[in-house]
């Protein structure tokens, strides 16, 4: 245990919005965005509506890294009133971020520690609930990141793809097949677990595709996170009530389980599209 003052950093690919992050009081590294070769950053000059729609427009739309200037100028701030900082950036598997951060930090002889619990998107939000309650309770940075790190096959993503538009324009399926999954109404299901994103089922249509993300969690709640302390979240993206009907079909779903919706993050938005529906089983500190 320790008397340490601790700052806990985490990026927007959490999902944590710039309120949110001040009422849990923790500090926030905004996502870039190149729109049209112009340089936009997630929750401070680009909103949620305001992406979808220059998406709809056809804007081209990529993601990139915090650059190293802005997470050293956070750093040096926060070190001028904390001890420590606790750095929790989305996984290393999809982007370079921890690599960064990881390099940067050993310019800070022991006071930066960055973790890679190879999470995104809302299983990324939990950890970072987890690391709070952690820091209440008097453990130490290394300690937490230790927690952390063992913990990050404690959580699965599934979503539910409505275009194939967007995963065409990142690479991750040809335009043929893109143009195949389109006449045939084929919607995707992904899987993110340990750091890696995968297939995991093919459906037609969007109901059928909202039924198997039920059942995947269903399963995962009996077999792999059975008698476990496990806390199930919602995702969406777009701007329609998609989300809001998605979080109440899951509560009904499962009503023995805290059920918690949370926005998509633009950085992953970016390569699925809107009209997503998300599900994550999360098992919790």
């Amino acid at each position: 245990m320790t008397g340490t003052k601790l700052a806990i950093v985490t990026d927007t690919n959490s999902g944590i919005s710039d309120n949110e992050s001040k009422q849990l009081g923790i500090f926030l590294v905004p996502m870039p965005f190149i729109i049209d070769g112009k340089t936009f950053y997630e929750n401070i000059n680009l909103t949620q509506e305001e992406f979808f729609k220059k998406m709809e427009q056809g804007a081209d739309i990529t993601t990139s890294q915090p650059s190293p200037g802005s997470l050293i100028d956070l750093w040096d701030q926060l070190l001028m009133t904390y001890d420590k900082i606790l750095h929790i950036p989305m996984s290393s598997a999809l982007s370079g971020s921890m690599d960064t951060a990881s390099m940067l930090a050993k310019n800070y002889d022991g006071k930066v520690i960055v973790v890679d619990n190879q999470r995104i998107s809302v299983t990324l939000k939990q950890s970072v609930y987890d690391a709070i309650k952690l820091r209440s309770e008097g453990f130490s940075a290394e300690q937490i990141k230790e927690k952390l790190e063992y913990a990050s096959a404690d959580a699965t993503i599934y979503v539910s793809v409505d275009t194939l538009e967007y995963l065409k324009k990142g690479g991750r399926i040809t335009p043929a097949i893109a143009a195949i999954g389109s006449l045939f109404n084929i919607k995707p299901i992904l899987m993110f677990k340990n750091g890696n994103l995968t297939p995991y089922k093919k459906t037609r249509g969007k109901k059928a595709a909202l039924k198997e993300l039920l059942k995947a969690v269903e399963y995962d709640l009996a077999h792999e996170y059975r008698e476990k302390n496990v806390t199930i979240c919602t995702t969406s993206s777009g701007l329609s009530d998609l989300g809001n009907e998605w979080n109440k079909t899951v509560q009904s779903y499962f009503p023995d389980y805290e059920v918690w919706n949370s926005q998509l993050s633009l950085s992953i938005a970016t390569h699925t599209g809107p009209g997503i529906c998300g599900i994550a089983c999360i098992v919790k500190y």
